[in-house]
């Protein structure tokens, strides 16, 4: 029987790390996801659809900036495919925002967390 009592080998979970290093780690790493995700909000996404008759540009903070549809896509007896282009296009767009923020929270390994 431990005569310290406590976790068998120091601080248990934390390999020995003790808790003011523990809350330093978090803290920077609170900070760098931080400028990632800044840096994430400011890049533009492009998608594309039907050939490139239509085009998508989003922020990495979601938001549309874009759409360019080209004249000769428009056809008035035909909108419902432009609608479809214009929905594939922004989806694809925001699939790859989605795809570039599983990639920047990838690099920090935090259990539980994804």
């Amino acid at each position: 029987m431990s005569k310290r009592g406590g976790f068998p080998g120091g601080m248990g979970g934390f390999g020995g790390m003790n808790i003011g290093q523990l809350m330093k780690e978090a803290k920077k790493m609170q900070a760098d996801l931080e400028k990632s995700q800044e840096e994430l909000s400011v890049k533009e996404f492009e998608a594309t659809a039907g050939g490139g008759a239509v085009t998508a540009i989003v922020s990495g903070d979601k938001k549309l900036k874009s759409i360019t549809i080209k004249p000769d896509v428009v056809d008035p007896d035909d909108v419902e495919m432009l609608q479809d282009l214009i929905l594939t296009c922004v989806n694809e767009a925001l699939r790859k925002v989605d795809s570039a923020q599983a990639d920047q929270m990838g690099k920090y390994n935090i259990p539980g967390l994804m």
